[in-house]
């Protein structure tokens, strides 16, 4: 009997460690020094000498035991933190918590990050104590971070190195104004290390069967706080209806046509505002504050996850604010095969109006 437990905790172990095997991990320490992009002709004052920090960050390398990990030319995923110093007193210092992936070009020597997450600014706008801060209207931010790498792993043994460029925006996505945001773009110069000794071998068991799916509806519910650009005017919620169909044309796409109804109560607050402060502007006060805008877009399958891009244009627009053409990119995480929660981002151009938290259902 004991050589019998004997044998299924050997069996058990090597059963471990063949699913261990299936991945490694290493970690990585990036210094950067940059600028801050004039983006906006108002942070102009804001700029001074060259932002710099550091990047460090975990990485999860996959290789090809699951399908979709061949597909997309074994990516990497793991999560950042950053810590950037904008050389400013204004602007004070951010820290910072992503979630990332990495994907490889040019025999795995290029690689681009792609990470979205949460900042931390210690120095926001406040009328009394800071005045001058337009690019943050709040502590908390949103964040989003590119990176593109030349990188040589394993050059000396475990250790290896990479350098390239990094883009790092900051954005609390007009949840309070004031918002003008803050993007740097730096050189980055950085070490590697991987925690096991050797990489299992690449998996190519790959078929090009093709793959798609049947015309799908989807139904969305999204939902968040957002403010117009005049400080003080106070946060309202917002809600958004939205049903599309999309068309699956792969195991990494799919197409979206569908329209939303918007419910922005800041711009009820704003066309009040508007006809009792700039009366010449022609605003009644009566305007209606709903919108309707008809949409299309693509959606980027990466395993549970996907990466969301509209582009829409109201058709029921009563009230001018920022022009009829809007945008939307994101991220969705899906919960089994009909349910999904949705982190977005709504903007006119470059101006960001809200974040949006949704969930659905693909019927």
């Amino acid at each position: 009997m004991k050589y019998f437990f004997t044998v299924i905790l050997c069996l058990v172990s090597m059963a471990f460690y063949a699913q261990e095997q299936q991945y490694t991990n290493n970690f990585e320490l990036n210094y950067f020094k940059g600028n801050i992009a004039l983006h906006n002709n108002d942070i102009l004052g804001l700029i001074q000498g060259h932002p710099e920090g550091f990047i460090f960050s975990w990485n999860k390398r996959t290789f090809g035991f699951q399908d979709w990990e061949q597909r997309y030319n074994y990516p990497d995923y793991g999560v950042s933190f950053a810590y950037q110093n904008l050389k400013n007193d204004v602007l004070g210092t951010s820290y910072s918590v992503y979630a990332h992936y990495n994907f490889y070009f040019i025999k795995r020597h290029l690689m681009l990050r792609v990470g979205q997450g949460l900042a931390y600014n210690t120095n926001p706008y406040d009328k009394n104590e800071n005045p001058k801060n337009i690019a943050f209207g709040t502590h908390i931010l949103s964040s989003t971070y590119l990176m593109l790498n030349y990188r040589k792993e394993r050059l000396f043994d475990r250790f290896g190195i990479q350098a390239g460029l990094s883009l790092l925006h900051y954005s609390n996505a007009n949840v309070r104004a004031p918002n003008t945001s803050v993007n740097t773009i730096a050189f980055n110069l950085g070490v590697t290390y991987n925690l096991e000794e050797e990489d299992p071998e690449y998996q190519h068991s790959l078929t090009k069967e093709k793959f798609t799916e049947p015309i799908k509806f989807n139904v969305v519910l999204r939902g968040g706080i957002n403010e117009s650009d005049v400080i003080d005017s106070g946060q309202f919620p917002f809600f958004v209806v939205s049903g599309y169909a999309d068309k699956r044309l792969s195991h990494k796409s799919a197409i979206q046509l569908g329209a939303d109804l918007f419910f922005a109560k800041f711009l009820e607050e704003l066309i009040y505002y508007q006809s009792v402060a700039f009366p010449e502007e022609g605003v009644s006060g009566d305007e209606d504050w709903k919108r309707v805008g008809l949409f299309a877009g693509h959606e980027l399958f990466i395993n549970k996850t996907s990466i969301l891009t509209q582009v829409g244009y109201y058709v029921y627009y009563p009230y001018d604010f920022e022009g009829r053409t809007y945008f939307r990119v994101g991220l969705k995480r899906y919960f089994g095969k009909k349910v999904f929660g949705a982190l977005t981002l709504k903007s006119h151009g470059a101006k960001a109006e809200a974040v949006e938290f949704g969930i659905g259902v693909r019927l």
